[in-house]
């Protein structure tokens, strides 16, 4: 779940976002925390009462056809669009950095990397997706843990002061509490976040199928509880990241902004461990949320929308009726 969270999109943009708003992202971080003791209080509880597959399977019980095949189609719609461009951004960056010098096309690298995802998610479905994901996150946040310890190095730094660097700095202010009209007002963001988790999450057969395949409600719950402390620590890390990329940036006169931050001072101005921390951790990214995609696509489609669930047990009825008869 980490993995599906936390896409190439993330990796790149949320250290590119602390030069021009801190740690405001934190707030809607911390609201998550709300969001995810509804999913696994209200949300959880439910699922696992009615026993779903896909969790849109509900709409059709409790609203009709109309709205679950709606729910169903929005889903399958948004994450195909919202996958492609986390893909997409992925594909342009390792394009530029690494295939473009290797004389290797475009369409060449899209189409490998999509194979490569297909490949594996087809041997075993959610199973290889659990195992895989969990390698791609641990590749991703060792990545995050690597340009941390070179880059506060060249800064200076050490365990002993870091702590302290981060706190003094203009970039780490996180509590906005002065202005209700801003965007940036805490409870604006808090309570944006605790929404955000509910429906990016609860509501999304993606992020929610991997509780599905817990074997019980309990152990779907431990893993919501154990998922809320581990995002919101991840979350934080690439933060701290953020601050300290655009420290090094000031103070070394590097003219780089945004989400060209991360992968200019990267490839460019930290060394060749940093440069191949951040392609690994970025291919991880990207494959992580991608391969999670396809799957619960994959689920949707059939689950929602061609109801190959329903018509098995309608098959399996009509038999044993014939059976007896």
């Amino acid at each position: 779940m980490i993995g599906s969270s936390l896409s190439g999109v993330t990796f790149i943009s949320v250290p590119g976002k602390v030069e021009g708003s801190q740690f405001v992202y934190f707030q809607i971080v911390l609201g998550y925390i709300i969001g995810y003791f509804v999913i696994g209080a209200v949300l959880l509880p439910l699922y696992y009462r009615l026993n779903l597959t896909s969790i849109y399977t509900y709409l059709g019980e409790r609203f009709g056809k109309l709205s679950y095949k709606t729910g169903a189609w929005f889903f399958i719609i948004s994450r195909t669009v919202g996958s492609n461009l986390r893909l997409l951004l992925v594909a342009d960056v390792l394009q530029t950095l690494v295939f473009d010098p290797l004389n290797i096309p475009y369409w060449i690298t899209v189409t490998v990397t999509i194979l490569l995802i297909w490949l594996y998610t087809f041997k075993s479905g959610i199973k290889t997706i659990i195992w895989t994901d969990t390698l791609q996150t641990f590749f991703m946040l060792v990545s995050v843990g690597i340009c941390i310890v070179v880059v506060s190095e060249d800064l200076g730094l050490n365990i002993s002061n870091v702590a302290q660097f981060i706190a003094d700095s203009d970039y780490s202010k996180t509590f906005f509490f002065e202005d209700a009209s801003l965007p940036t007002y805490f409870w604006k963001q808090f309570l944006s976040g605790a929404f955000i988790a509910i429906v990016m999450t609860g509501l999304d057969q993606d992020m929610m199928q991997k509780n599905l395949t817990c074997r019980s409600l309990k152990d779907a719950q431990k893993n919501m509880f154990w998922f809320t402390i581990v995002l919101t620590f991840v979350n934080f890390l690439f933060l701290v990241l953020g601050l300290l990329f655009t420290e090094y940036a000031v103070k070394n006169g590097i003219d780089a902004h945004k989400d060209q931050l991360f992968p200019i001072l990267a490839n460019q101005y930290l060394g060749t461990v940093v440069a191949f921390s951040f392609i690994l951790g970025l291919i991880a990214a990207a494959y992580s949320s991608a391969d999670s995609a396809l799957t619960s696509l994959t689920t949707s489609f059939s689950i929602d929308i061609l109801e190959i669930e329903k018509n098995m047990m309608k098959q399996n009825k009509s038999v044993l009726e014939r059976k007896y008869i």
